[in-house]
């Protein structure tokens, strides 16, 4: 909005909890709201109007009606000074008397329609109207969307002042507007913040404000309204680059959110305050699941600031923590750099279901039936843009996770198809999640090779008994790696498979090395007696199929020499390429080496019938 607006609507609202600065910060309910409409063109003001909510008029009966307690009082009867007194007992149908009853105050006066509301501060609006509103799933007008801050527009005629200070009774001070001290509740003063404000109060700040806001209008300043702040009608889905620069004071972390929320839910949740796009990033455990936590990146710090005041406010039952955070700790979980997601996530208001546990050899068509089955006797879910909507989830060398994620044109389709969760693709059930794009960001960089954190991870090995399992370091290829074992082998599967060389395995020397999820990730080092019965082993066994006693799956299995220091390298984080395997003499800084994963890779060894934890 660039033009001055016809109307400006003087708005105070008052809780039966905390006010001033800690106004909406206890959660507690709107039981006041008093306005005042300001002609700006003419200078002139309308009546005061006053609006009580008190649920407890319909409570005592034990019934809900539905038509409100309406009372309507000259301003000699009223108590606190308003000119008209309005009483209801929900906030619904306190919203809706008010967008009732100014709707017909400026249709009266005839002269231009354009209107906003102003307040003192950010409070009224952002953190008491739409966190309840929210939070009861009441829809506010359109007119509560955009508002004036008359701080702000105070400072822009006095720059030194400090937005935190400024309160109605100081901006009062320097525009010589007498104030009546005794009656006027000043928020600076030393009052309790958490005492319940008298009901007077909310009448006279809005008798002080239209005061300013004429003094303001008029010679020397001839302000002009016309650059309202905005509230977000609903959050926006986005991608986030890992290069992106973000800011430390505009993120927070949110702790105990409900397993099954969303980045909505999220929004939801913060109701009234500015989230950047693609600004809520669910957190996933080492399992992939989530764990109950959320990065949040807001457009500014103010808004980060409101966020971090409804610390402990309550997502349904569960109350929520909400903590500072820094950008790295945003771009860490939302960053990504693929070319592939970012196409995919490309698709604006599109709905994002995760597939988990799909069968390893799943195609696109397989997904397409899953949701889309030919016989007709299972409901339909149409994927958008049939097979450009599905994305599977890979390890870096290829192989699939069992992951995908799936998009949606609409709500409709995504809870059409989430009703199918645990229905059966092959012989697998299949798990179904309302996702993010914050989420696919999150699983790929989990899978991904690329590091998170260019830091290496402490050393693992140095938890493992040196003389039993790690021989002292030297250049001898006296180890086996195996690569390519079924998922689901087991020692005596391995054991099964190296048939007569069983006898030249050290104690305690069979090491099965898990992935970052702590499932097997197919790799395997054998610690044998000597260097020519390794690579014997190695010449004899390469490329033979292995097959699992706990399933019907049988793979070949790639069979490589390799030194103490390549293995401890392997448990201590770090990864060896094909043709290090193959190379008799290079040091860990040479190419062979790819650099280690993130702090949060884990990696555990399997000993003949003991399993070490090496976390």
């Amino acid at each position: 909005m660039t033009a001055q607006v016809d109307y400006l609507v003087v708005v105070f609202t008052a809780t039966s909890g905390a006010s001033g600065e800690l106004l909406g910060s206890d959660e507690k309910e709107l039981v006041q709201l008093v306005w005042q409409l300001v002609n700006v063109n003419n200078k002139t003001l309308g009546r005061v109007n006053e609006l009580l909510i008190r649920p407890d008029l319909s409570d005592s009966t034990g019934e809900k009606t539905d038509e409100d307690v309406l009372v309507e009082c000259k301003e000699d009867e009223t108590a606190s000074g308003a000119d008209c007194v309005y009483t209801v007992t929900s906030l619904d149908s306190g919203i809706n008397m008010f967008n009732l009853q100014l709707t017909n105050e400026v249709n009266s006066e005839g002269a231009g329609t354009s209107l906003c509301l102003c307040t003192d501060g950010q409070l009224h609006i952002r953190q008491v109207i739409h966190p309840e509103a929210a939070n009861k799933n009441i829809l506010v007008p359109d007119c509560f969307y955009s508002f004036f801050d008359l701080r702000k527009e105070f400072k822009n005629h006095f720059p030194t002042s400090d937005l935190k200070d400024l309160n109605a009774h100081v901006m009062a001070e320097p525009l010589s507007i007498p104030v009546d001290v005794p009656t006027v509740w000043d928020p600076s003063a030393n009052q309790d913040p958490l005492a319940v404000l008298p009901p007077e109060v909310a009448v006279q700040k809005v008798r002080l404000m239209t005061s300013i806001i004429l003094t303001l209008l008029s010679e020397p300043y001839c302000h002009s309204f016309s650059n309202p702040e905005k509230v977000s009608e609903r959050f926006e889905s986005g991608t986030c680059s890992k290069m992106e620069k973000v800011c430390d004071n505009t993120v927070i972390r949110a702790r105990g959110l409900p397993w099954q929320s969303s980045d909505q839910d999220m929004a939801r949740f913060f109701k009234g305050l500015n989230i950047a796009k693609g600004g809520a990033a669910l957190c996933l455990n080492a399992q992939g699941r989530r764990n109950g936590e959320a990065l949040v990146r807001f457009v500014s710090e103010e808004h980060r600031d409101l966020a971090l005041q409804r610390h402990k406010h309550h997502m349904g039952n569960r109350y929520i923590e909400v903590y500072k955070a820094t950008g790295e700790d945003f771009l860490k979980i939302a960053g990504g750099t693929s070319n592939e997601v970012a196409m995919f996530l490309s698709r604006e208001d599109q709905i994002i279901v995760r597939m988990r546990g799909l069968p390893f050899n799943a195609t696109h068509d397989d997904v397409l039936r899953f949701f889309s089955p030919e016989d007709g006797l299972k409901e339909t879910c149409h994927i958008s843009g049939g097979k450009e909507g599905i994305l599977f989830v890979r390890y870096p060398d290829g192989r699939p996770t069992g992951d995908a994620f799936v998009l949606f044109a609409c709500e409709e389709h995504a809870q059409c198809a989430l009703r199918k969760h645990k229905e059966l693709l092959g012989k697998r059930y299949i798990e179904l999640f309302k996702s993010t794009a914050a989420e696919v960001q999150q699983v790929l960089n989990r899978y991904s090779s690329a590091p998170l954190i260019p830091v290496a991870p402490a050393p693992l090995v140095s938890v493992l008994p040196t003389v039993s399992l790690l021989p002292p370091p030297g250049g001898v290829r006296d180890c086996l790696r195996l690569r390519g074992l079924p998922y689901t082998a087991n020692i005596e599967d391995i054991l099964t498979f190296l048939g007569e060389f069983t006898q030249d395995i050290r104690q305690h020397g069979v090491h099965m090395v898990l992935n970052q999820q702590g499932r097997p990730s197919g790799d395997c080092f054998i610690q044998m007696t000597s260097a020519e019965r390794a690579l014997q082993a190695s010449q004899q066994l390469h490329k033979h199929v292995m097959s699992s006693q706990r399933g019907a799956n049988s793979r070949y299995v790639e069979v490589f020499p390799c030194s103490t220091d390549e293995m401890g390298l392997v448990l201590m984080g770090g990864s060896l390429s094909h043709t290090h395997t193959h190379t008799h003499t290079r040091s860990r800084s040479g190419t062979g080496l790819s650099p280690p994963p993130c702090k949060s890779r884990r990696k555990c060894c399997w000993e003949l019938g003991l399993l070490r934890d090496c976390r």
